[in-house]
């Protein structure tokens, strides 16, 4: 048998977190999206952030496997720099919410281009797919 998936958006403005936490209460995974762009991903990652509220909430509501996609990196010009800036912060957060961060894949993508999205991008030679531990 085909195995099957249902995909749920869960939007993440503060003004939809009822919504979020009802489909990530059904979620077996979740794709965590970060705006990579100046001021965007520090604003997500603060005190009060989106992003920290989003990923304490997916752990808590019981999602165990997590994926970050890193969005935006168009407007970063796809900076390693800025990817692997935002890697290391981001495993910081997710360690201490219960995550663990080798398992999770971290991922550049823009989504408004297509770029790394199905197919490897040209923009992100430097991406070679994300590194993963896994139980034997």
């Amino acid at each position: 048998e085909t195995p099957k998936y249902m995909v749920i958006d869960a939007p993440g403005h503060r003004d939809f977190i009822k919504n979020m936490i009802t489909g990530t209460s059904q979620a077996d995974c979740a794709i965590l999206i970060i705006a990579a762009g100046t001021g965007e991903f520090e604003a997500g990652i603060s005190k009060d952030g989106q992003t920290r509220e989003h990923a304490l909430l997916a752990y808590t509501l019981g999602v165990k496997q997590l994926i970050v996609a890193i969005n935006k990196m168009d407007t970063t010009q796809w900076s390693e720099d800025r990817f692997k800036e935002i890697v290391k912060e981001v495993s910081n957060f997710i360690k201490k919410v219960g995550f663990n961060p080798k398992t999770v894949a971290f991922v550049p993508i823009s989504g408004f281009n297509g770029d790394n999205m199905i197919e490897p991008s040209p923009n992100c030679a430097w991406y070679k797919g994300w590194e993963k531990e896994t139980k034997d």
